[in-house]
């Protein structure tokens, strides 16, 4: 318990102290005004649609885990996405939060490998919805700056971003030419990180074998046997995205700010594939940051910091909160948090 807390602590001193330096650097004589002009109405709005997300995921992993056979109740479903939010905002780059999740579906019954396909199949539609998004976010972010410096910089990113992708597609359907890929950068990159022995680097081919065997495995789980399911995973995925987009518009209308909610939506979308890389927990700090930077375009210097810190409260804080709540006072799973992150 003691080694949760420190983490929980961690990730929100590291947010608390870059949504103060946000502000810091973003505070002018207008700040004050437009605090005094705060709508709460829309805040709460802000608020209730964040809990809608929750909703839309339990629905998702509901749908995928009958498809596959095993029907596993709203509230479980709800309270297993829930309590993984908590996991994903205390470890590093948010990767506590699939593990958690696979350990309490297959507490529900459902076999290892089938409950790490709805995962795995959830975080895959994440990631091919916001790829297949993010060069024609570029595009939009692209025409709001207006500056030529940055058009080849944006073109350079479309492009990558769309290899990416493919390259996603292609690992799903062809998983031996992966492999080869994979292993090539292994064998280069191993000795490098101090993994030179051949004992040593059999550990880490072995790991990496078995994780695409895993992957595309549990990813032909779905497309085979659970079809229907997956196509209901498609549409609450573009629904949960939609509405989670939308919170940072309302945030926005309660700060007396109506910019484009195309150029909101693309925003979020960029801060999104940014928020990837961090090894921060829960990306702490980096998505305060990226959300400064990217959310300037639109965005009021004088509300820039509060809608920011507005932003964190419902995407980190809240979640921290919610998934606490259930982690430790309804599934009581602490322990298998504390094992992840010994």
């Amino acid at each position: 318990m003691n080694k949760i807390k420190k983490w929980i602590l961690i990730s929100l001193f590291i947010s608390l102290v870059s949504g103060f330096i946000v502000v810091l650097f973003t505070f002018d004589s207008g700040t004050i005004g437009a605090l005094t002009e705060i709508k709460p109405v829309y805040m709460l709005a802000a608020v209730c649609i964040h809990a809608l997300t929750y909703v839309i995921w339990g629905l998702r992993t509901r749908s995928l885990c009958k498809a596959l056979g095993h029907d596993v109740s709203y509230i479980k479903s709800f309270e297993i996405v829930t309590s993984g939010t908590l996991a994903a905002s205390i470890t590093p780059s948010s990767l506590g939060g699939e593990p958690l999740r696979i350990h309490l579906l297959h507490g529900q019954k459902i076999p290892l490998g089938k409950a790490t396909a709805v995962v795995i199949g959830e975080r895959v539609l994440d990631g091919i919805f916001i790829l297949a998004l993010a060069p024609l976010s570029i595009y939009v972010i692209r025409g709001v700056l207006e500056d030529s410096v940055f058009d080849f910089m944006f073109i350079f990113a479309e492009l990558g971003l769309i290899i990416i992708l493919f390259l996603t597609l292609y690992a799903l359907w062809k998983p031996g030419p992966t492999k080869k890929v994979v292993y090539f950068f292994v064998h280069r990159l191993a000795p490098i990180l101090g993994k030179k022995t051949d004992s040593a680097l059999e550990k880490i081919i072995e790991r990496v074998d078995s994780e695409l065997e895993h992957f595309h495995d549990s990813i032909s789980v779905l497309l085979n046997e659970g079809r229907r399911g997956l196509a209901f995973g498609i549409l609450s995925t573009i629904a949960f995205w939609l509405v989670d987009f939308s919170m940072l518009y309302v945030i926005l209308m309660g700060l007396n700010q109506h910019p484009d909610i195309v150029i909101v939506f693309a925003s979020q979308i960029i801060v999104i594939v940014l928020l990837v890389i961090p090894a921060t927990p829960g990306a702490s700090g980096v998505a305060e940051f990226a959300g400064t930077t990217v959310f300037s375009l639109f965005v009021a210097s004088s509300v820039l910091g509060i809608a920011v810190i507005a932003w964190r409260a419902f995407t980190f804080y809240m979640n921290v909160l919610v998934g606490g709540f259930v982690s430790f006072r309804i599934l009581k799973d602490t322990e298998f948090i504390k094992n992840f992150l010994n």
